[in-house]
């Protein structure tokens, strides 16, 4: 082939690759809100205008957790060392919620410096080219993971522990990792069994599953509430939002509604003023 007829099937496959290739990663405009959520394909931070939380102190029975929570987010947020934080236990009992609020009131202290990112659990292995793009920043983020969890044959976990305390860089100064879960090894217990069992050596592979959980310096245990509790919960929604409610009336409702929902937590008591508010014909604003 001679080269004038090399140079544009050069030239038309060079086309082909430059139209292949991804297109560059947009930059990371870290100013833009108080709060992202992190996708991929392609990578970007999308800000979120308004978080769906609720204020920190209309959660009920979790005063501790809520204070541990507090301080080590203040003191990241200072540019202090801080940890991890794995919040983990019953359902509905405002772990979630707890993360979103406590970024909520430290930025209220130091406007500006806080910004909060979610991360989906099955985003888990790109979270090195998240860190890879916060890196170096001036803000400081919180990243959150909501209802993580791995199940079997799920590998992910191992990116996460690399990521958490591992890696060769380590986690940037500007970021500490706050994570949810039902489960406080963030694994189900026959997995770990299953691993126990089939080992050659069982303690090391069990070592190797619920070491994950050890990267995270606090560990915030959620359990399921008391009924005063339940009832302080019902109180601080209906106050808060104008539901004027006879006392008796309020908790007579609030014992219906946990029985026919079988449960008490704080998700069980905003259904029952959702329920009310909508049958007193008053909005939650």
């Amino acid at each position: 082939m001679s080269e004038s007829q090399l140079l544009p099937l050069l030239a038309r496959i060079a086309d082909a690759l430059e139209r292949l290739a991804p297109p560059p990663a947009a930059p990371v405009e870290a100013g833009a809100a108080d709060a992202f959520v992190w996708h991929t394909d392609p990578d970007r931070l999308e800000p979120v205008p308004a978080v769906n939380r609720v204020d920190i102190a209309l959660l009920q029975g979790v005063e501790r957790q809520r204070d541990t929570l507090l301080e080590n987010t203040r003191r990241f947020a200072a540019g202090l060392p801080a940890n991890n934080a794995l919040l983990w236990g019953s359902r509905g009992m405002g772990k979630s919620s707890l993360v979103k609020a406590a970024h909520a009131r430290v930025n209220e202290e130091r406007p500006g410096t806080l910004a909060l990112v979610e991360i989906h659990r099955e985003d888990i292995p790109s979270l090195p080219r998240l860190l890879a793009r916060l890196r170096g920043l001036e803000r400081r983020f919180v990243l959150f993971c909501d209802d993580l969890s791995f199940d079997h044959d799920d590998a992910h976990y191992k990116s996460l522990k690399a990521v958490l305390e591992g890696g060769i860089e380590g986690r940037p100064d500007n970021v500490v990792f706050y994570a949810t879960s039902n489960r406080r090894h963030l694994m189900p217990r026959d997995m770990i069994d299953n691993e126990r069992s089939t080992a050659i050596n069982p303690a090391e592979a069990v070592e190797e599953k619920v070491s994950l959980s050890d990267r995270f310096g606090l560990w915030l245990g959620f359990h399921n509430c008391d009924q005063q509790t339940f009832f302080a919960m019902v109180e601080g929604y209906a106050a808060r939002y104008g539901l004027d409610l006879p006392p008796d009336q309020l908790r007579a409702e609030a014992v219906e509604w946990s029985v026919t929902r079988g449960s008490r937590s704080g998700r069980v008591a905003w259904q029952l003023i959702q329920d009310l508010a909508g049958r007193l014909g008053k909005p939650l604003r």
